[in-house]
Formats: C-alpha cells, structure tokens, sequence
C-alpha cells in the first residue's frame, strides 16, 4: 500500500504544509501526521475526502505509487484521466520517460504499426518502441512521432516522421488541422480533419492529395488522435506555388496569348 507516501508526495506536490491540508481536509494536524507516517489509519470518510481533495481515486491512492508518475500523468489524473474517479472510458497515456522523469517522444515506424493498433496501451510494448527528446517540445505536452507511406498526404513526402501532441479531449479540435488518429479499422491514419459531427459521433477526415476521397470514423472506433506539431524528412517537398502566385501565373499566360493573337491579326493570319 503507498497511501502513506502518497499523500505526503501529493501534499508537497501542492506546496501545503500538514497544517494547511489538515485545515483544508476539516482533520487535526496530528492525524494527517499520523497517516503520512503510516502509523494511524483514517477512515472510509476520510478516505473519500483525500480523494475529491486530489482528484485521485481511492484505489490508485492505495496501490500506484505516485510518485514514479510523470507529471503530464499527473495531470491527466486530475483532469479526469482516472476512470475510477469519473467513470468514464479515459485512459491514463501509456508513455516512457527519461532519467530526469521528462517525457520521451516513441518513435512508431512503418514496421510497428501493426503492432502499435494493438499495443497501443501496453507499456511492455510502449517500453521497447525507439524514443528520442527535443528541447524545444514543450515539457507539459505528450508527444509522439509517427512514419508516413503513400502520396494521400503530399507536398510531405512519403516516409516522414510526424510529430504530434495527444490530444484527450477531442471537443478541443479544429476543422483545418492535421492529426494522427489511432482506429480499430483503419489502423494509425494521418490526414486533415474536414469536419466533426458531434450530434452523430463523427469526425470527417480528408487528404491534403485531392485524388483521395473522404473518410468518415465513428468516435467509438477511435483510440487515440495525435494533433500535427511538425514533421521530419530526408527529403524536400515538391514545390508548389501559392494560390497567389498561380493567379499572376495565369495573368500573364493571358497576357502572352492576347499579344500572340494580335500579332497573328496584324499579321493577317
């Protein structure tokens, strides 16, 4: 049992002192002494009031060491990331750190894919996927990068790395944006979201390639969506040139084809 240390961990955690969280919880100083020292046991209500206090549940204030946590679990814990809590089907982010208990960037390639649909929650195999850090990702967000195939999303070239955050409430995305959406019957896609239809759980997504049709997901077949940050490659994306530049492109096609025209009049041809 860690619930000794763990309160004692989550107390610190918000910089209280016993007397604060003691007058906070409605307890005396020298009970919650008493508990952080795994001397005195509290009871099933106060049990209860240290888990609304954290926002952790009962089971996890008992079990889980909290402290071997990172802090973006933490997080997500409080948020409504913990199922005993809530009740709801949020999951806690499978995810690895580095020494300094910051959080690494998994890198699933080509080959682990297939392997990533099923894995996806396992942290045996979270563990033994390749994993780098990036100083300039932000140390609140839980980043991942994902290796692309085919032309659907073209000008980025085929076999690059898409780094994306993850995103657990899906409500915050945007019409526009690019993600990466982990499925039951597609497997990992990466594509641009057209549209979300809320009252019929439904997220459109489409190909920045126009050859590629729609694709629509029912939000029950959705495990996980990663939002684009930015994208790695050995290779340099065929140019392509802004609306504005096609426009003055046309003009003087135009332009060019009037002047032929009125030499071939003068001309008499």
């Amino acid at each position: 049992m860690h619930f000794s240390s763990n309160i004692r961990f989550l107390r610190k955690r918000k910089q209280l002192t016993q007397l604060n969280l003691a007058q906070l919880l409605g307890i005396t100083r020298s009970s919650l002494n008493g508990y952080e020292n795994d001397i005195a046991r509290p009871s099933l209500e106060t049990l209860i009031e240290f888990s609304h206090f954290f926002k952790i549940s009962i089971d996890n204030l008992l079990k889980i060491d909290l402290s071997k946590l990172s802090e973006l679990n933490l997080q997500q814990l409080e948020s409504g990331g913990d199922p005993y809590v809530r009740g709801t089907q949020l999951r806690v982010l499978t995810t690895t750190v580095n020494s300094e208990n910051k959080e690494n960037v998994e890198m699933v390639n080509e080959k682990a894919k297939a392997g990533y649909a099923t894995g996806f929650a396992d942290p045996e195999y979270i563990s033994e996927l390749p994993r780098y850090s990036l100083p300039l990702l932000s140390g609140n967000k839980k980043y991942r990068s994902f290796q692309i195939t085919g032309d659907s999303m073209l000008p980025i070239p085929e076999g690059a790395w898409i780094t994306a955050e993850f995103i657990q409430d899906w409500s915050s995305l945007k019409p526009g944006e690019l993600v990466v959406v982990l499925t039951l019957q597609e497997g990992i896609v990466f594509k641009k979201i057209a549209s979300l239809k809320a009252e019929e759980s439904l997220l459109i997504l489409e190909s920045l390639n126009p050859a590629y049709s729609a694709l629509e997901i029912h939000w029950s077949d959705i495990r996980e969506i990663w939002k684009f940050t930015h994208f790695l490659s050995s290779k340099i994306p065929e140019s392509i040139l802004p609306e504005d530049s096609l426009n003055q492109a046309v003009l003087v096609l135009k332009k060019d084809i009037d002047w032929i025209k009125k030499q071939l009049k003068q001309s008499g041809r």
